[in-house]
């Protein structure tokens, strides 16, 4: 594969090293206006500056990496009255914007359904948003499906 090839991975944050992760604290800290110098950024984190310049054009927090910001999302959801009333009410509270709904008839006392919204005006982190919905009573799992455009 050559240099210009380039494949792209999403990965899960528990398995990057720990060189990665504090690049991107580092990157934070730049962006975010709280240090002047990569230098203090890196001796903030600890991080190595050779370890900084290796990954920091090459690794971003996935919601920087969703362009038009619309996600999927599976939520399992228990068949009771309102249930799916109090998922689409977090959703809106939230500042997103439903795009479409579907559901599955439910089977054995639950249904999933399947919301795609935008989420690019509300400035919401999608792990905020997983964490919102999965705290409603009646869903049982909550998962993001797909994201892009």
């Amino acid at each position: 594969m050559s240099k210009e090839d380039k494949n792209f991975y999403l990965v899960r944050e528990d398995v990057l090293s720990d060189s990665m992760l504090k690049t991107l604290e580092a990157k934070l800290l730049l962006e975010s206006g709280s240090v002047e110098s990569v230098r203090e950024a890196i001796d903030q984190v600890g991080v190595s500056r050779s370890a900084f310049y290796k990954y920091r054009d090459t690794i971003l927090p996935f919601h920087t990496m969703i362009i038009e910001q619309i996600v999927t999302l599976s939520v399992h959801l228990e068949d009771r009255s309102g249930a799916l009333s109090r998922v689409l009410s977090t959703v809106a509270s939230l500042g997103c914007n439903l795009l479409t709904i579907n559901q599955t008839i439910p089977l054995q006392g639950y249904a999933t359904v399947i919301l795609t919204m935008e989420i690019g005006e509300s400035n919401l982190k999608l792990s905020s948003l997983l964490e919102r919905i999965k705290e409603i009573e009646a869903v049982s799992n909550a998962e993001i499906i797909g994201s892009g455009a």
